[in-house]
């Protein structure tokens, strides 16, 4: 059986909200959406990466750093701004991998874990990635997103609230408290979401025609329209995440890491 055909889209706006312009920043001498390109171009297990964009200047940087563009309307979301391309360019693709433009250090090799676990599991219409949480202020984060999975791996839900509870007592309690650092990541009971999705060609063409559901609004969670729809998402728990680009500062680390020792 031959494997599946999947491509890398990342999906890219020139607005937004704490950090104006984030993705044509390039303090390090490349702009940051070159980074995300550069690293799902890498992964073995994607055909092809394109940025999706409806800003010409975007459109004009990538393509002078060699990617692959695609033109779009103005969208609500990401997904939707993905179908659009998936629906005009991308019939030869049984898997779709939504990769964020504000994660310049995402690894090649988890893409493809997040890829190769859809594509083993035929009864899934999504996957998506999340790590242990072993920290309070990520917990009760509001902007950090929790996902809950049944034994064999399937979202149960996600929220912005700490899931499971901990209905007493603090969240040390619940934490390893071995040394052993694969030890820790087996047993933390609290899952971050990782905001990276792999989608079957057919079902992201379905799920973005699908209206908002009641979860999702309360939520402001996509994800959610699919679990309401009945779709089984995989989650694939990976030791590390990457950090994303969303304020001042957090540009401010990564151009320290980016430069030389």
């Amino acid at each position: 059986m031959s494997e599946p055909t999947a491509y890398g889209v990342i999906p890219a706006r020139i607005a937004s909200t704490r950090l104006p312009r984030k993705l044509l920043l390039n303090q390090t001498g490349k702009p940051l959406i070159q980074y995300a390109w550069e690293n799902a171009s890498a992964a073995a297990t994607l055909h092809d990466v394109l940025i999706a964009t409806d800003s010409e200047e975007i459109a004009q940087v990538a393509r002078y750093f060699g990617a692959r563009v695609a033109m779009t309307g103005d969208h609500p979301s990401g997904s939707d701004r993905i179908a659009e391309v998936v629906r005009r360019e991308l019939a030869d693709a049984d898997l779709i991998v939504n990769i964020q433009g504000d994660e310049p250090e995402a690894d090649p090799g988890t893409i493809d874990r997040l890829t190769r676990s859809l594509a083993d599991r035929t009864g899934a219409e999504m996957a998506t990635l999340a790590s242990p949480i072993q920290n309070e202020a990520v917990l009760e984060d509001r902007s950090c997103v929790k996902v809950v999975c049944a034994a064999d791996g399937r979202a149960l839900y996600f929220s912005r609230l700490p899931i499971p509870c901990y209905q007493d007592g603090s969240p040390e309690e619940f934490w390893p408290s071995s040394d052993d650092e694969g030890a820790a990541y087996r047993e933390s009971p609290w899952l971050l979401h990782m905001g990276l999705y792999a989608y079957r060609r057919e079902f992201l063409l379905a799920l973005t025609e699908m209206p908002q559901s009641k979860l999702e609004r309360l939520e402001n969670l996509e994800q959610l329209r699919a679990l309401e729809a009945g779709a089984s998402i995989h989650v694939e728990v990976v030791r590390h995440r990457s950090v994303g680009i969303d304020t001042a500062d957090d540009y401010a680390r990564f151009v320290e890491r980016c430069r030389p020792q």
